[in-house]
């Protein structure tokens, strides 16, 4: 009896032992990169009452734990350059070593965003060039919380031929651009998970806010409503196929695929599963900003995402307060067949959606209309979209004198049968690509992406492709359109008196409008009649 009451004492001490221990969140780790230039936070747990020093170079700063253990301090802003060591001490002392001072960016989404670079074109040679010590990686752990959770899974290695293929490509190739351009440290932070729609992103809080976005909420309702029911017949379908899978084997043929498990706690799919997961653990890390690659999962939303993309994008600004808090988002490339009339397509509203987020402070837009790939929701040039969104990053987050974005619409004028359309962001000034342009990196000349699209029978011969126009009957046909100035003369023999243009409305545009930078035209419209998507929910 004695030996066992020793025991349990032994238990006892060490049980306490451990609840002493100061901890970090995982976001905090050796290899890791801190936000320069402002304050930076650092939290973590440690005992109720304990006292907890954080050090960097010759700054310290203490705090003591609350009752329920946590614990934070707030660093005096730091100068770019390591590596520096980082101890944080309180019962026990903590070392993060090979710690950088740098720029850390959020970069978040869907499948695009994850898409790693061992997916991505040219994926040898970029692995086997990726020898960038000073940028670092850190990829969140997928996973789904019903409530915000404190920490998430994950390390910060250095970016080198070894950890880079299974990063985000879109996210490297930014980092890469931003790092050459500026020369201090970048943390990028991976966090993203494909197939899933803004609302797993946005907090619940502000979900819950606009009744605009209670037919998600209901939604999700009913399916956790549904589950027993859809797990049963999940079950039944699970079992039907296995048999046909040994059935199939047996005769050397290759399964069909599986059913899927219905949606259930566990879902990407959940409203603010995914913010509580994998973005609340990592607030309030001291941050430049976010770039943001998602939309496919909303494209039949479209209406919707105006809302629902700046209600996530302020909900993490309120979260992180912080007081520049950048978010570039990467609009929907081009994507499914080309048309060959005029109509009204959900990619397009979304691609609307998007560029509306410009209406917010401190957001930008990277254009990569020209990038896509008709039958690939996934384009493997990941490369282009990094650079767009590091000329974004470079102008508004960090004020070099770039042009970071192609011609955007900014009035219409009718004289007579023309629409004269006013552009700015013209940069040098307004250019077509060259029909019979060769490939390039920004991807394969227009006659290989449009072919037959381009005959006469289909489009008026005009020196800017891209371009529909209608009177009031609302009726849109393709247009002549030529470049004048800063300014575009769009017109059509089948509207006498126009009402409305449109530019790369399609999922697929012919369109092939740039400044002399290099950068696309935003697709636009003048009109604001309803789209396909007016009244999805």
């Amino acid at each position: 009896m004695r030996r066992r009451g020793l025991v349990v004492v032994a238990l006892v001490l060490l049980v306490g032992s451990a609840l002493a221990d100061v901890k970090l969140p995982a976001v905090f780790g050796s290899n890791m990169v801190l936000q320069r230039g402002v304050k930076v936070p650092v939290w973590g747990t440690a005992d109720p009452g304990e006292e907890v020093t954080v050090s960097v170079g010759d700054q310290k700063a203490t705090a003591k734990a609350d009752a329920a253990g946590k614990w934070r301090v707030d660093l005096k802003p730091l100068a770019e350059g390591g590596p520096v060591e980082v101890a944080i001490q309180g019962r026990n002392t903590l070392k993060l070593t090979n710690v950088l001072i740098g720029d850390v960016w959020v970069c978040s989404g869907q499948s695009n965003m994850g898409m790693t670079v061992n997916r991505c074109s040219n994926a040898e040679k970029e692995a086997a060039e990726a020898k960038y010590p000073r940028i670092r990686l850190f990829t969140v752990k997928r996973t789904v919380a019903e409530t915000p959770q404190a920490n998430c899974e994950g390390t910060w290695d250095e970016c080198k031929p070894e950890t880079v293929p299974g990063f985000s490509g879109a996210a490297y190739y930014f980092g890469r651009e931003m790092h050459k351009a500026l020369g201090v440290p970048i943390g990028l932070i991976n966090t993203s998970w494909g197939g899933t729609p803004c609302e797993a992103w946005t907090e619940r809080s502000a979900l819950e806010a606009d009744k605009d976005f209670q037919p998600i909420l209901d939604r999700w309702k009913q399916t956790l409503a549904n589950l027993p029911a859809a797990q049963k017949r999940y079950e039944e379908q699970l079992a039907k196929w296995k048999e046909a899978a040994k059935e199939a084997k047996a005769k050397g043929k290759q399964p069909s695929q599986g059913p899927r498990p219905p949606a259930g706690p566990n879902s990407p799919h959940m409203p603010a599963g995914l913010y509580n997961a994998m973005i609340a653990p990592l607030v309030p890390l001291a941050t430049k900003g976010a770039i943001w690659y998602q939309g496919e999962a909303n494209a039949g939303r479209a209406y919707q995402y105006r809302k629902l993309l700046p209600a996530m994008i302020t909900s993490w600004r309120k979260a992180w307060a912080q007081d520049d808090f950048y978010f570039l988002t990467v609009q929907l490339p081009n994507f499914r067949k080309v048309e060959a009339e005029p109509v009204g397509n959900d990619w397009a509203e979304l691609r609307e959606a998007q560029a509306m987020t410009l209406s917010l402070p401190q957001t930008g837009i990277a254009c990569v209309i020209d990038v896509g790939e008709a039958g690939d929701i996934h384009p493997k040039n990941k490369q282009t979209v990094g650079a767009r969104l590091a000329l974004a990053a470079l102008k508004l987050a960090c004020g070099k004198d770039v042009v970071h974005s192609g011609p955007v619409f900014d009035s219409m004028k009718v004289e007579g049968n023309k629409a004269i359309v006013k552009l700015k962001c013209v940069g040098g000034g307004l250019v077509t690509k060259p029909f019979e342009d060769p490939a390039t990196p920004s991807g394969p000349s227009l006659r290989d992406r449009f072919g037959i699209a381009l005959t006469p029978e289909l489009r008026p011969k005009s020196d800017v492709l891209g371009f529909a126009i209608a009177g009031d009957d609302k009726k849109l046909v393709w247009a002549e359109a030529k470049i004048e100035g800063d300014t575009i003369v769009v017109s059509s023999d089948r509207v006498a008196k126009p009402a409305a243009v449109r530019y790369a409305w399609e999922n697929n545009p012919v369109c092939n409008l740039y400044n002399k930078d290099g950068l696309p035209a935003v697709p636009f419209r003048t009109d604001d009649w309803p789209g396909v998507t007016v009244d999805k929910r």
